[in-house]
């Protein structure tokens, strides 16, 4: 498989389909490669360095274990949580598989417009008719 490195990768799989669990949350996007491609994201949040070099050995591991359930043409990222650390591998890999094939029967997400908005706007930006 080959690895995310490059920040648009990351962004352009935070765009994308997405499955959220206890132990981690799986993104997912089409892109035009052949072989999938898979990243790894672990914040501060879940502990120092030691413990995030930890988590993410643990999702590498995950990973190698289902390697053939990923699908070409597809970059998958993996943002671990920190129950990782106290779960049985089994567990993990069984989650990770269930988070596969969910994310496959999940309709592509909508598109939005960055200008449209839900919101009205605020009344101190609307213009004011003075006659």
């Amino acid at each position: 498989m080959r690895r995310l490195k490059k920040r648009f990768q990351f962004l352009n799989a935070a765009r994308g389909k997405r499955v959220a669990g206890r132990f981690f949350v799986l993104q997912q996007t089409r892109v035009n490669n052949q072989e999938p491609g898979i990243g790894y994201t672990v914040t501060r949040k879940m502990g120092n360095s030691p413990e995030r070099n930890r988590i993410k050995r643990r999702l590498r591991a995950m990973v190698a274990a289902c390697e053939c359930d990923f699908a070409d043409r597809h970059d998958y990222v993996l943002i671990g949580r920190r129950d990782v650390l106290s779960a049985q591998f089994c567990e993990l890999v069984l989650k990770l598989e269930t988070a596969l094939k969910k994310i496959r029967q999940l309709p592509p997400p909508e598109r939005r417009s960055p200008q449209t908005s839900e919101r009205p706007a605020p009344e101190h930006l609307i213009p004011q008719n003075k006659d």
